[in-house]
């Protein structure tokens, strides 16, 4: 992505996130949580917690409807701490001991303070958002809580299948854009939350969920494709043989195929080699198509936008859209 286009989007992001974000350090860190071993890895994952996305994107959906997101503070908070549940599940399942050059919890405390803290956030973060519901009617509040399992049970069930399908080295692409689609339900339900709590209108709230699906999966699908740029996470994840899947489905051509490996063997990954996997990979015909079907969806994606009355106050959402395949 240009610098500049990008900066802007995540600066967007992070204004959004910082209420909602302070609000959820300060809930987590009021729990006693036990031992004090626990405790500690709590706040060391706050004190490192930067993730603008769930709460970023929240609060842009309540602008879009013409809400105020201070008065949502509460639910951007839950809805924030159980996106971090995933992703102290994700380090776990990925075995990601470094995120930015930081030590994740799993790499500095273990599994199990990793698995536990997760459990601790998700309870926590359920709460939390049962608590921000009180203002809805109990039927309404009640049917909110269910779509909410429903979507955080399709996510969940997104990464189980991931799991059994790297195992039996099975994974297809369609195996592939099945279960991406499914992951992108944890953003649909972050957009359908802030366009409630800003009082949207039941076509602004369906849209608006639909449009955090796609960009739910548009996030996934970058983030896969950039891995293969990283070289950090690239030896992070040649460590525990779980190479990026469009690094694999580009490998499946046979010529490709010997020169990543000859390249992978090396005994260390140069800038040079790193801009040599880049290129094999974005040339692949399987990347090529996954990038066709990130460029459809960034056009539905548009296109839904052009539904909100309020237009203007979705531009944010539109430049998120429109850098999703810059420089890939």
């Amino acid at each position: 992505m240009s610098p500049k286009k990008g900066e802007l989007v995540v600066a967007e992001l992070r204004r959004g996130s910082e209420t909602g974000r302070a609000l959820a350090k300060k809930i987590l860190l009021a729990e006693k949580m036990e031992p004090k071993e626990l405790h500690c890895a709590c706040e060391y994952y706050v004190e490192h917690w930067n993730d603008s996305t769930h709460p970023g994107l929240f609060f842009m959906a309540c602008e879009a409807v013409g809400g105020d997101p201070a008065e949502s503070a509460l639910a951007q908070a839950a809805i924030t701490i159980m996106a971090a549940a995933f992703d102290l599940h994700d380090d776990v399942l990925d075995k990601d001991t470094l995120k930015n050059k930081t030590p994740t919890i799993y790499g500095k405390y273990g599994f199990e303070i990793a698995l536990l803290l997760g459990d601790a956030f998700f309870v926590e973060g359920f709460k939390v958002l049962v608590d921000s519901l009180t203002k809805f009617p109990k039927e309404k509040a009640n049917k909110l809580i269910e779509t909410t399992k429903n979507l955080l049970f399709e996510v969940g069930n997104a990464h189980s299948l991931e799991v059994c399908l790297k195992k039996s080295k099975r994974m297809t692409f369609d195996d592939y854009m099945a279960i991406t689609e499914r992951k992108g339900a944890s953003i649909e339900a972050d957009m359908m939350f802030g366009a409630l709590f800003g009082g949207g209108n039941e076509t602004e709230v369906e849209t608006l969920a639909k449009l955090g699906r796609i960009i739910g999966i548009l996030v996934i699908l970058r983030d896969d494709l950039v891995d293969v740029f990283d070289i950090q996470e690239l030896r992070q994840r040649m460590a525990v043989q779980d190479l990026p899947l469009p690094l694999l489905f580009a490998m499946q051509d046979s010529k490709i195929n010997l020169r990543v490996t000859s390249i992978l063997s090396r005994p260390k990954l140069t800038s040079k080699a790193i801009a040599e996997l880049v290129d094999f990979t974005l040339s692949a015909e399987p990347v090529e198509k996954l990038k066709k079907k990130m460029q459809l969806l960034i056009e539905e994606g548009l296109t839904l936008l052009k539904k909100l009355k309020k237009r203007k106050l979705a531009r944010s959402l539109k430049a998120i859209l429109t850098f999703m395949l810059e420089d890939l």
